[in-house]
């Protein structure tokens, strides 16, 4: 019942305080988590009945048992989250759009109440995304919709579990539940790189503990692994979009033919790119096996994830691996001038050297 006057409140906020199109948006939103949370049902229930198949069970009992690991060990806010589960019907739980104009790498912005400003915005119906793609796409812009896993309400609302994470494999859907429940910590508005980051930082030095307890170390090495193929990508999408940046400063200088044509030329390589070194690869990479459609939509959203794990595992080393100072240190970086914080995490991320 608290959820749903949450819900409740929360939708007549945005309804009241925006437009009709905007107020439709947040509808939408509001709705669909209202969706999820009615369809819940009990984890332990499910867990209980004989009709619950057996991979699911299991799935379920080891969610229960990740959610007192992130509590008890990780000393995550753990909450009520995670006591529902949710069968859905698609292989995601949202999608993200992302639209960024034809001769630039600086994403369109979305602002929210709460949340600050995104370079995305999420949708639960996939029509829905798509109506609002092609409004972009009238008007030039590169634009992508990619499928989201999983989310978080950062606290405001006991997220569900849900059939998202349960069709992973055991270690990624742990990983996953410690990487949202980080969320519920600390968030900082716009800041995509350092909420992401540490959150992505929890979820491996949770990961970690967890692996060694559970007698299963290579839970660990394959996260490290995905991490790696992540940053070494990163690394080709990062010279690619300085590539960019420089052949779109010369827009209104060169013909848009000729823009289009060099832009298209960069794209085709960072692909070729990007399969020679993912066939070194033991799993598949961020992209996936062949990657189609890059554009400057793709570039901008890759761009955001990830940069400053390393320096936020270093802070946890700095605080002898205690989560709870951790999460005050890390509190304490939010509250600087983001340069200044970007800075300490650069240092900090230079300190930080992998144990193997």
């Amino acid at each position: 019942m608290k959820q749903l006057s949450q819900i409740y409140l929360l939708l007549l906020l945005v309804t009241g305080l925006t437009g009709c199109a905007t107020a439709s948006y947040y509808g939408q939103a509001v709705s669909g988590h209202f969706g999820l949370i009615m369809a819940g049902e009990p984890v332990d229930q499910l867990i209980a009945e004989d009709g619950t198949s057996a991979d699911l069970k299991q799935k379920l009992m080891l969610s229960q048992q990740a959610r007192a690991f992130a509590r008890d060990v990780l000393a995550l806010p753990v909450d009520d989250a995670f006591t529902e589960f949710v069968r859905l019907d698609r292989p995601w739980v949202v999608v993200n759009l992302v639209a960024v104009p034809e001769f630039s790498l600086r994403p369109h912005r979305w602002c929210y109440p709460v949340l600050g400003c995104q370079a995305y915005r999420g949708y639960f119906d996939l029509d829905d995304a798509r109506l609002e793609q092609r409004k972009f796409d009238r008007r030039g812009y590169d634009t992508f919709i990619g499928g989201v896993t999983a989310y978080s309400t950062l606290g405001w609302f006991d997220d569900p579990l849900h059939s998202g994470f349960t069709d992973l494999a055991q270690g990624r859907m742990v990983a996953l539940m410690f990487h949202e429940l980080a969320h519920r910590v600390l968030y900082i508005e716009g800041d995509t790189a350092f909420n992401e980051s540490f959150a992505t930082a929890v979820e491996l030095e949770g990961l970690k503990l967890w692996s060694t307890r559970s007698g299963d170390p290579d839970l660990f090495e394959r996260a490290l692994q995905r991490l790696r193929q992540r940053n070494q990508t990163l690394a080709l999408v990062q010279a690619t979009a300085s590539q960019l940046d420089a052949l779109y400063a010369q827009h209104g200088q060169l013909p848009e033919p000729a823009l289009r044509e060099r832009k298209s030329e960069l794209l085709a390589q960072l692909a070729q790119d990007y399969v020679t070194l993912s066939a070194q690869w033991s799993q598949p990479g961020p992209l996936g096996s062949r990657p189609e459609g890059l554009n400057n939509a793709r570039i901008a959203l890759f761009r955001q994830y990830n940069q400053y794990v390393p320096g936020f595992r270093q802070l946890l080393r700095d605080q002898g691996g205690q989560f709870p100072a951790f999460y005050q240190a890390v509190e304490r970086l939010s509250r600087l001038p983001e340069r200044q914080r970007s800075a300490r995490l650069a240092e900090l991320s230079e300190r930080f050297e992998e144990d193997l």
